[in-house]
């Protein structure tokens, strides 16, 4: 077995080899100065089982052709197999087509990791499941439920609500309010496609004299997650938690959701938070154990479904 990464988040590639316990391939990646990206594996790959780790961060476009070249470039120095582990989907949320004339990019994504020669790919909470109908290799899906839930366990969950910020959320969160033993309430809530404003015109549940925790797959702008804390707060909240997968935060989400009424804020490290996007309101538990164990698994074909209902 042999594990690469891109150059999209190597502090969690890094710390999935350490629980692996090998070394990090080596390689050599830069861009040329017409912008065209350069990709060397400076390590025999012939017969191995690889596993190729680059994460969707900005910039996501030269970072995805990044991962489509080093699968090509271990294809052709005769690995066996390559896994893409991607623990943030590129383009996921463009899973249909919603408007005219649009393309559906998550498949376009699927497609073209295919002709790359990806041979399996890993990832987590997709944004979509029909996403892994995109593809005609395995595709392994993780979640992160075990580890968000472990964490609000061991600090306690006494007279808390789950609560999903919209219609579309309610089956991801009800898995959460299961795992967690607590009651559930949804929030109708309609988006603007076209400059991503939202309305929250009901909440479905008693949230009035209870600690809420508010779980989403991921936090882009911060908007929604913020409209959702001021609506329960009207509605009789108490502390307000969040738990999220993906910390996207775009712009100056992190500014936002600092001086949000969010007492803490949950995320994994699929993507990296570096620089201004290290609040002291947000909370980063890493993913590394799971995409190890996960990585190992598959290099001795073993199942994977013991990894979805524990914290490891």
């Amino acid at each position: 077995m042999k594990v690469f990464c891109g150059r999209s988040n190597p502090e969690l590639s890094r710390e999935i080899c350490g629980y692996l316990g090998i070394e990090l391939g080596k390689c050599i990646i830069h861009k040329f100065k017409n912008d065209n990206t350069f990709v060397r594996i400076e390590e025999n790959v012939r017969g191995k089982d690889v596993f190729v780790i680059q994460t969707s961060a900005p910039p996501v476009n030269d970072y995805f052709m990044e991962l489509l070249i080093m699968i090509d470039a271990l294809k052709h120095a005769s690995a066996r197999r390559v896994t893409a582990v991607l623990p943030y989907y590129p383009y996921a949320r463009s899973d249909k087509k919603d408007q005219p004339r649009i393309c559906i990019t998550a498949r376009l994504v699927a497609d073209l990791l295919e002709s790359a020669g990806a041979d399996r790919v890993l990832t987590m909470n997709l944004h979509a499941e029909q996403i892994q109908g995109f593809f005609g290799i395995p595709v392994d899906q993780l979640l992160a439920s075990p580890i968000l839930c472990d964490y609000f366990s061991r600090n306690g969950v006494e007279n808390c609500i789950v609560v999903a910020p919209d219609a579309g959320s309610a089956k991801r969160a009800e898995r959460y309010a299961r795992q967690l033993g607590l009651p559930l309430a949804i929030l109708d809530k309609r988006r603007d496609p076209l400059n991503d404003t939202v309305e929250i015109y009901h909440i479905i549940g008693d949230v009035s004299g209870k600690n809420a925790i508010v779980f989403d797959d991921e936090i882009a702008t911060g908007g929604s997650m913020i409209e959702t804390a001021h609506a329960l707060l009207s509605h009789g909240a108490r502390d307000i938690h969040a738990g999220a997968v993906h910390a996207v935060l775009c712009g100056n989400a992190t500014q936002k959701l600092q001086e949000s009424p969010y007492k803490q804020i949950v995320v994994t490290n699929t993507l990296p938070i570096e620089g201004g996007k290290k609040i002291p309101k947000i909370k980063v538990l890493s993913v590394a154990q799971l995409f190890g164990e996960a990585i190992r698994r598959i290099h001795e074909a073993k199942t994977l479904s013991e990894l979805f209902g524990k914290h490891l």
